[in-house]
């Protein structure tokens, strides 16, 4: 497997988490204390996915984090490029109404007060190679996956390809804490506790020391703007979340 210093080779990364993908959703509690799904909720507020919206999330894993779009009535495409991860979230999701297809879902009509669901579709694909039309999507996101891509740039600009003019991206990623010292405990912890933890508790606790390294390695939130804006974004900005743990940053396709 590829350490986070090293290249990010799609298979080993694709295979990394094919691995876990059957705990994944609970080792993510585990390890965060629960704040996994404060940051999810932050950022399905910050996307405001409405009703009939195209909504693309990328290393959607086992889309738990995809059901919070469908939930304020936007269609949703979960792609990743592990195939374990999709199979998890196919047969967990299964009962709640999933759809697979390469293609972006239809609009919806529907209005008032009590939304209906969108649709939610499982796509496998890779974040440099997208599988979908220019301009497809009204929103892009990717939660905790721009890190484990090889190209982070060509990502950002493949994400930009399948925007429409005036749609947005919400990138939340680990970032740096804003208080030195307490990111220094920080990252103590996530060097040192988080593999001890997950050696006790998950199936592929290499998994997890990769996921440490390639956290600490990981840009600050100014510099990853940088790289948002090179990729041809505009009106970027940043949240930070949990004392800047996470950042959550936003950006325009003029």
């Amino acid at each position: 497997m590829a350490r986070a210093h090293l290249d990010k080779r799609p298979g080993d990364v694709a295979a990394m988490f094919d691995a876990i993908a059957g705990r994944y959703d609970l080792l993510n509690d585990i390890l965060s204390a629960g704040q996994v799904r404060l940051w999810r909720r932050a950022v399905a507020r910050i996307t405001a996915a409405g009703l009939s919206e195209r909504v693309l999330d990328l290393a959607a894993g086992t889309g738990t984090s995809s059901l919070t779009f469908t939930a304020t009535g936007a269609d949703c495409v979960a792609c990743d490029f592990s195939l374990g991860m999709l199979r998890a979230g196919r047969s967990r999701l299964a009962p709640e109404g999933v759809r697979g297809g390469g293609q972006p879902p239809r609009n919806q009509g529907g209005s008032g007060g009590d939304r209906p669901p969108g649709r939610l579709s499982f796509v496998a694909g890779d974040a440099l190679r997208l599988p979908f039309a220019d301009g497809a999507f009204d929103a892009v996101t990717i939660s905790f996956g721009l890190r484990n891509v090889a190209s982070p740039g060509a990502a950002l600009a493949e994400m930009r390809r399948v925007t429409r003019p005036g749609g947005r991206l919400v990138v939340c990623e680990f970032s740096t804490i804003t208080i030195a010292p307490v990111d220094k405990l920080y990252r103590r912890y996530l060097l040192n506790i988080l593999p001890a933890i997950a050696r006790r508790t998950a199936r592929s606790p290499d998994a997890y020391e990769y996921l440490a390294e390639s956290i600490t390695d990981w840009p600050a939130q100014r510099e990853l703007a940088g790289l948002i804006e090179a990729a041809g974004w505009s009106a970027v900005r940043w949240r930070d979340l949990s004392l800047g743990a996470v950042a959550v940053h936003v950006a325009r396709r003029s």
